[in-house]
């Protein structure tokens, strides 16, 4: 494998693609390419000798069949699978099609885009070091610019050229005893874990744009110009902790998190007010279950109340001190423990409601809302979520050596819109059933997004990934229609889409009314990104990119000023 040790060549660069700055290796303090460049008033003027098509491909259909078909194995590497050619690179791209000119602002991901230190591979998808790009949109056109967050995980690595902290499934080579029980002791501190921020952005109610991964320490405010990391974000309270919820509830004025307790099981819920890095609790659950914690890796709110998951796959002490993974790496699966779902105020931190559900396994919830009687009151919590059929083999298949050896097998862990209904009249028992008919979307479903003017309250919408089977990984992109319980479908076959984010329209009253952006890999181990229109899901707009792209995980929209 390659080096860490990283250099920019310029054979990388399509044709397709315009060069603004010159060089790629661009300087700690360099300015937005889009500030380098004196716009030209005249569009055929700014794209130079670049062909500006109308769509260069095939336009995929709206609505895509669904029905299993055979698939001839492709031997070409996917980019979605593979290291990062280079730390960093910056420049225009040629757009296919037509940007809508109210799009002005930047879509970040962030994502594992590093799987490698010399000639050592990791073995997760998790472990990878974090890759942040940057899609700019601008008066209908599009700057890419990508690099690596500067994380202390990963500048030891480069440095030393090894692993020095523990990541996701990956733990350090120790020499010898001495050296393993001061492995040990950092563990316990705090200090061996990870701060590689690998697995979402968030723009706060300030301005202030900060990557997240699960470990506390793993936050780390970046520049969304520059993608320059900037420093740590560092939470000025006494609460301590080692780990949170790698998806806080972000708005423009506060900051909602979980921190899991493993000592005393139960989690912690507490809010951050924009503009401060000081949490403070809204109040605290007690775990029903044991031996731990249920993982909580995303949860979700309605406009009164938190709905704190306690999942049956719980944190495991245990397996973290061991030196090799184990099969569910940091969990174990507890079904004697029970799956519960707890509803808290926001506003007095009391629990309102806990009740036993059916076993569930997800990563990711979509939304909640309150449901009302005539007189207004709420006779129940409704929280949504990618749910895998309380499955935990999920975790399994995204080991790298799985991903990448699609052998044309229907491997896929079978998911769905899980929608939990919690009732709040003081009944032991909750429902989980599916929101739709997992066929509409080829029963894969994970990475969604909403329209965020919807967050707590009751919609419509969601955009995800699902799949066209036979599949190995979530290969489609799906627009869930919760009301009419059907989904449209876009598929570009043998492509990795990653996550679906939704973009309003300003001014928009209709929920549906944006653009949906997403980054392929295409298997021909190039990669562009991708514009849907929100309501009809039929492609406006795509732009190649230099060279094929690792998979990204969560990204986030912040707005031109």
């Amino acid at each position: 494998m390659a080096s860490l040790a990283f250099s920019v060549s310029k054979s990388y660069i399509s044709t397709k693609v315009r060069i603004l700055d010159g060089s790629c290796d661009c300087s700690k303090d360099e300015k937005s390419i889009f500030e380098k460049v004196k716009y030209s008033t005249r569009r055929k003027s700014v794209y130079s000798n670049n062909t500006i098509m109308n769509i260069a491909t095939k336009p995929q259909p709206a609505v895509v069949p669904l029905s299993p078909k055979k698939v001839v194995p492709n031997d070409s590497k996917l980019a979605a699978w593979s290291s990062i050619r280079q730390e960093r690179w910056q420049g225009e791209l040629s757009v296919q099609g037509e940007i809508p000119l109210w799009l002005n602002g930047t879509y970040l991901r962030n994502g594992p885009g590093l799987w490698h230190i010399g000639d050592y591979g990791f073995r997760h998808l998790f472990d990878g070091y974090a890759t942040l790009v940057r899609l700019h949109f601008e008066n209908g056109r599009l700057v890419m610019g990508h690099r690596q967050i500067e994380s202390e995980a990963y500048k030891a690595a480069k440095k030393n050229k090894k692993l020095c902290y523990r990541e996701f499934s990956e733990v350090p080579k120790t020499d010898n005893f001495l050296s393993y029980i001061g492995d040990l002791a950092n563990l316990f501190s705090g200090a061996s874990l990870t701060d590689n921020a690998n697995t979402g952005v968030v723009k706060l109610g300030d301005g202030r744009v900060v990557c997240l991964t699960e470990t506390i320490k793993g936050s780390i405010v970046i520049d969304p110009n520059t993608l320059d990391t900037t420093g740590k974000f560092e939470y000025s309270d006494s609460l301590g902790g080692l780990i949170h919820s790698a998806h806080p509830i972000v708005t423009d004025s506060d900051f909602l998190t979980l921190l899991p307790d493993l000592i005393n099981p139960g989690y912690l819920v507490v809010r951050m007010e924009a503009g401060t890095n000081e949490r403070k609790i809204i109040g605290r659950v007690k775990c029903r279950g044991g031996p731990a914690p249920g993982w909580v890796h995303s949860f979700p709110v309605t406009e009164h109340y938190v709905v704190v998951p306690e999942m049956p796959l719980r944190y495991c002490a245990q397996n973290l001190l061991k030196a090799e993974p184990t099969p569910l790496y940091k969990f174990e699966w507890h079904p004697e423990s029970k799956g519960f779902m707890h509803v808290m105020c926001k506003a007095s931190g009391k629990i309102v409601a806990s009740v036993e559900v059916p076993l569930y396994v997800t990563f990711h919830f979509i939304n909640a809302y309150e449901e009302k009687d005539e007189d207004g009151r709420v006779t129940a919590i409704i929280a949504d979520c990618c749910e895998h059929n309380a499955d935990t083999t999920i975790l399994e298949k995204l080991r790298l050596q799985n991903l990448r050896s699609f052998s044309g097998e229907d491997v896929l862990p079978d998911a769905r819109v899980g929608r939990f209904r919690i009732p709040m009249d003081g009944s032991p028992y909750g429902k989980l059933e599916a929101a739709l008919e997992p066929e509409e979307h080829g029963k894969g479903m994970d990475m969604c997004s909403i329209n965020p003017a919807y967050l707590g309250k009751k919609y419509r919408y969601a955009y995800a990934c699902g799949a066209q089977r036979p599949c190995n990984f979530p290969n489609t992109l799906t627009k869930i229609d919760l009301f009419e319980k059907k989904a449209k479908n876009w598929l570009d076959e043998g492509s990795i889409p990653s996550e679906p984010l939704f973009v309003a329209r300003p001014g928009a009253t209709d929920e549906d009314d944006g653009v949906v952006i997403s980054m392929i890999s295409d298997k021909n181990g190039e990669g562009y990104a991708l514009l849907l229109d929100g309501s009809t899901f039929k492609e406006i707009a795509r732009a190649k990119f230099p060279y094929g792209l690792p998979y990204g995980l969560h990204g986030c929209w912040v707005p031109k000023a």
